[in-house]
């Protein structure tokens, strides 16, 4: 899958002319959000099928920082996948290839009422793709 393209944004860098170091995390989102769309399972979707999916936290090592209109490439993968919870893990690169940083987001998943939804049981397709996704990733 073509990874996401992100250009850094004039308003997401800093005095310094560096971004921000919290654009990496909304870049994160963003990649997630198209990664989704691409397979077919975007947020309206899952709200439809009544999956909602928040996040339960996110970290972001950055090695090399960017700065304006640079661009970044983000390739997303399920890097874990549970019948109530799943990992998405984020490589970042710049356009040479130079890894610029590196990420994961843990999220859970509930039915509409709030209360904690086992995907195996409740919405198998989409648990199954995901979790053949999460094993295509974890081969390479």
């Amino acid at each position: 899958m073509e990874p996401y393209k992100h250009t850094v944004h004039y308003y997401e860098t800093d005095k310094m002319g560096i971004t921000h170091h919290s654009n990496y995390i909304r870049w994160m989102e963003e990649a997630r959000v198209d990664f989704l769309r691409k397979i077919g399972w975007d947020y309206a979707r899952m709200e439809d099928e009544g999956i909602i999916s928040p996040v339960l936290g996110v970290e972001c090592e950055i090695k090399h920082s960017t700065k304006f209109d640079q661009d970044v490439y983000i390739t997303t993968y399920v890097k874990q996948m549970g019948p109530v919870r799943m990992q998405f893990g984020y490589e970042m690169k710049d356009s040479d290839g130079k890894h610029i940083a590196s990420g994961v987001s843990k999220h859970c998943f509930l039915g509409e009422n709030g209360v904690p939804m086992r995907l195996n049981r409740s919405k198998p397709e989409f648990y199954e793709e995901m979790k053949a996704l999460c094993e295509e990733a974890n081969r390479d």
